[in-house]
């Protein structure tokens, strides 16, 4: 029998082609019983994953953040692992938009104990909101509905009124050029400010977002400091990361 694990993200990777399934069509699908395949979505959907209907699977909405949690969840999922190393019980880190990102925050309250998250993602927000030893400050300024996360010179002046040690972002592409890419402006703006309060800045990616460019350069070049990624990424790659003082490590 596959793991829950590996049951999982198949069961997701088949909703994203798919879009929506009956339960015993995942039951062939995977090769275990229907019952199994229940408890898997009743597990999913507490998670925010999923949706059920009348008998159905379905991905739980149609925004943008979810389907970019469902896309490799396993692997973002071990990323988010990694990163979750990093912290400690009681720290107070920065944590912006982004599937990984989502993660690592949902991660740390099975993990950690005493965590305040400042974030400018409403998603990261609701995605822990069940958490009841963990504090949560969400930045102010303009709500961007698809990705649903703060932008604007709000969140600038929100974001000054603290300093921590670390802060986590995602990245849409990298260059060697260019270094990190984001694909909006006003979210790499976001990013940008908050960067300034935080001593260093680790980047939570899939190794696949290495081979893409983004329109907006990040410009964070002297504050990433580590980039946790999958076991995937190109050794070529990897060397230049760390010829430019980025720790790699991987998930």
């Amino acid at each position: 029998m596959r793991r829950k694990e590996d049951r999982t993200s198949r069961i997701l990777e088949l909703l994203v082609r798919e879009k929506k399934l009956e339960v015993a069509e995942i039951s062939a699908q995977l090769g275990v019983s229907q019952v199994t395949v229940r408890k898997d979505l009743d597990s999913m959907e507490a998670q925010g994953l999923i949706t059920r209907e009348h008998g159905f699977a379905v991905l739980s909405g149609e925004d943008d953040i979810k389907r970019r949690l469902a896309y490799h969840y396993e692997e973002k999922r071990r990323i988010a692992l990694r990163g979750a190393d990093l912290v400690k019980d009681g720290e107070t880190i920065m944590i912006e938009s982004g599937s990984c990102c989502a993660l690592l925050a949902s991660v740390l309250t099975e993990l950690r104990c005493g965590i305040t998250i400042i974030t400018n993602s409403a998603f990261i927000a609701d995605y822990i909101r069940r958490s009841s030893d963990f504090q949560i400050i969400l930045l102010g300024g303009i709500y961007q509905q698809d990705a649903r996360v703060m932008v604007g010179p709000m969140v600038r002046l929100c974001a000054e009124n603290f300093w921590v040690d670390q802060f986590f972002i995602g990245v849409d592409g990298w260059s060697e050029r260019t270094g990190f890419t984001n694909q909006d402006q006003m979210r790499a703006q976001a990013v940008r400010d908050m960067a300034r309060q935080a001593d260093r800045v680790t980047v939570l990616t899939e190794s696949e977002k290495f081979t893409k460019h983004g329109t907006v350069p990040l410009n964070l070049k002297d504050q990433v400091r580590t980039v946790i990624t999958d076991q995937n990424i190109d050794a070529h790659i990897s060397a230049e990361l760390a010829e430019s003082g980025i720790e790699v490590l991987t998930g």
